[in-house]
């Protein structure tokens, strides 16, 4: 069993406030694979926004909030399943966050009935097509662990 989702299941229940415990699991996610940058954002329908909590990499996202209708962040939100962009440059749903993201994934986060999408976790490399379905599958086993931390 990968060594991350144990590991983000001791930050979600010990872990308090809930903006530090997304800040670590945001920093643990980053830090699992050497990615270049990681953000989680809540998602905001009954304001139509999409607003980043934390994020661990370089430097703050371009669109800290956003409409709940633009970026590939929307399709995910919208189709409730994941976005997993190997070339951003070519997708015009893209928002550029920073101008050497080449690939993007966005995990969709859940209520605890699994129907709406409350939150999201957003990965990014500078690499092209750098999410494989091995990857892509921790990180939705990852949004499941971290799921209850959007829980009021």
């Amino acid at each position: 069993m990968n060594a991350l989702l144990p590991a983000l299941e001791d930050i979600v229940l010990t872990t308090r406030p809930r903006q530090t415990a997304l800040a670590s699991a945001a920093a643990l996610i980053r830090s699992s694979a050497d990615y270049r940058w990681v953000g989680l954002y809540d998602v905001d329908h009954s304001a139509g926004l999409v607003r980043n909590v934390t994020w661990s990499g370089p430097g703050a996202p371009e669109h800290p909030t956003f409409p709940l209708t633009k970026g590939l962040t929307s399709a995910a939100i919208a189709q409730k399943q994941i976005v997993n962009v190997g070339d951003v440059m070519a997708d015009p749903r893209y928002l550029t966050a920073f101008c050497t993201t080449r690939s993007e994934i966005i995990v969709p986060v859940f209520d605890a009935d699994g129907k709406n999408v409350v939150g999201t976790i957003d990965v990014e490399s500078e690499e092209p097509n750098a999410f494989n379905q091995d990857i892509q599958d921790l990180l939705q086993a990852c949004s499941v662990v971290i799921r209850p931390l959007w829980q009021s």
